[in-house]
């Protein structure tokens, strides 16, 4: 994906959050962490869970979300300082499973700096076994996807 301004990856992520880069983040070869970037991820990823209102549900029912699989393409390093945006996107969504997409903006270099996805599975908690995606959930979700 090439977007060329922070305004048009606004535009692509419905969710974001912006986070600085630390210091720590960093790590013998002076750029952050890979790892790190999961965390940035993860970020987008609950900032999108408290919209469409994932944790009340999963308090009231005890159905929530699990984090099946997730992978991230790496496009340039990032160092302290800087301030990213991580965002989100629904790219899919199944009778239990939905994608996410994820991108992470670089504010000093205006670009991105890595893209990925996750595989997002409806689990029910008490019985322990994937569960199909509540109603309320997939309208939040549906309001969430890319555009076609």
């Amino acid at each position: 994906m090439r977007l060329s301004n922070v305004d048009e990856f606004l535009g692509e992520y419905p969710v974001t959050v912006e986070i600085p880069v630390a210091w720590g983040e960093m790590d013998s070869f002076s750029h952050v962490n890979n790892i790190v970037y999961f965390r940035y991820f993860e970020s987008a990823r609950i900032a999108c869970f408290d919209r469409i209102g994932y944790p009340d549900l999963m308090h009231n029912s005890g159905s929530g979300p699990i984090l099946a699989s997730t992978e991230c393409r790496f496009r340039i390093p990032l160092t302290y300082p800087d301030m990213l945006i991580a965002g989100t996107v629904i790219e899919d969504i199944g009778q239990h499973h939905f994608l996410m997409g994820y991108a992470v903006f670089s504010r000093n270099h205006d670009a991105i700096a890595a893209t990925g996805s996750g595989r997002i599975v409806s689990y029910d908690y008490q019985r322990q076994k994937k569960a199909p995606i509540p109603d309320a959930i997939r309208n939040g979700l549906k309001d969430l996807c890319r555009a076609a």
